[in-house]
């Protein structure tokens, strides 16, 4: 199993764009240090908590102040670019990070991200996700082409000796791709397995990641692919601490509670989909709460706690995954709980978990 971060990310509305960028970029570094495979950026231009519209902005950053960690947008949204614009501008990353680079994308869910740019109507967005795709696909292969299409319209010219084209090819000559995904039988995660796309899905429960799982599976195979959990990223919290209780008390008081109760759960009851966190216990809807998280829905204890109870949660997955991916939230006044949190997770859990658990499932 790699450990990895989703920079959302989840800081509330009064944190400035400079905290914001700050804190993005240095927690790269945090995550570098302690030995983290990989970092992923969010990007939403008008949503108050997940405040980076521009995540290539932190990439770059942190591609001059980190050496191994892979870097990359968690999801660039891809009907408000011009694929040709996009495609250009995240092979070029992919130079400056030698490999280090690897690209996330997504429709687009948030109505006010469309309207920003003058689309009202969100039912296109996956067709529109798809043309972008088939469109930076053929620029990254580098050959000439003229493409119409429902959206939009591109070339690569073939140029001459006195106006040579430059190399649209990404490091390595293929860029590696990822989707996330939250709902059951989600059509990014299907996607995803179609195209050969790691999948990165949202904990809400165990039925729905083994779902997850499944779609990825099935998909893989339809299109002769190979699709196996090694390719997962599950997207879930954690919080480790001295003792149980510290732990507890530094995740409620601190961001990650915050975040939950004034923005996240407000959005999962309002859309439907805090039920599923109650899944296993004999709680109802109306009892998920901050503090219900805590003590069922978070991984979150000392070190020995929080070992257990990733054992126990892959006994019930039927197996492994490739990579986990922890949120990061507010703690920028006082930093250090936090970031021993993280480091403690990549050095003291991870590693000792037995070497089995994280062994793909079929």
């Amino acid at each position: 199993m790699e450990v990895g971060v989703f920079q959302t990310p989840f800081l509330p509305p009064e944190r400035t764009p400079e905290q914001v960028f700050d804190w993005a970029v240095n927690q790269a570094v945090v995550a570098d240090k302690a030995g983290y495979s990989e970092y992923w950026v969010g990007e939403h231009a008008t949503l108050n908590w997940e405040a980076i519209p521009s995540p290539e902005l932190v990439i770059a950053a942190a591609a001059r102040v980190t050496e191994r960690i892979k870097l990359g947008p968690l999801a660039h949204l891809l009907p408000y670019y011009h694929p040709a614009t996009l495609a250009t501008q995240a092979a070029w990353l992919s130079h400056i990070l030698k490999g280090r680079y690897q690209m996330g994308v997504a429709p687009g869910a948030y109505p006010t991200d469309a309207k920003l740019r003058g689309l009202t109507d969100l039912k296109k967005n996956h067709l529109m996700m798809q043309e972008s795709v088939r469109i930076m696909e053929m620029i990254w292969k580098g050959e000439p082409f003229d493409y119409e299409g429902e959206f939009w319209s591109a070339s690569l010219p073939e140029g001459d000796a006195a106006h040579p084209i430059r190399d649209q090819k990404p490091w390595g000559g293929t860029m590696p791709m990822a989707m996330t995904g939250l709902s059951p039988n989600s059509p990014s995660i299907r996607y995803a397995g179609a195209h050969g796309y790691s999948p990165a899905s949202v904990y809400s429960s165990n039925s729905a990641l083994i779902d997850h799982f499944r779609v990825y599976r099935e998909a893989a195979a339809e299109a002769g692919r190979h699709g196996d959990r090694t390719m997962h990223r599950v997207v879930r919290d954690v919080f480790i601490a001295d003792t149980d209780a510290e732990a507890r008390k530094l995740a409620l008081e601190g961001g990650m509670g915050r975040a939950w109760r004034e923005y996240l759960l407000p959005t999962y009851h309002a859309f439907g989909l805090a039920e599923a966190m109650t899944e296993g216990t004999d709680y109802s809807v109306s009892d998920v709460t901050p503090e219900f998280l805590a003590d069922h829905f978070w991984i979150v204890g000392s070190v020995e706690t929080v070992r257990e109870k990733f054992e126990s949660w892959i006994d019930q997955l039927g197996g492994g995954f490739g990579t986990l991916l922890t949120y990061s939230y507010d703690y920028i006044d006082n930093p250090t709980p936090w970031e021993e949190s993280m480091t403690r997770l990549a050095r003291e859990v991870v590693p000792n978990l037995p070497v089995d658990a994280f062994a793909a499932a079929e």
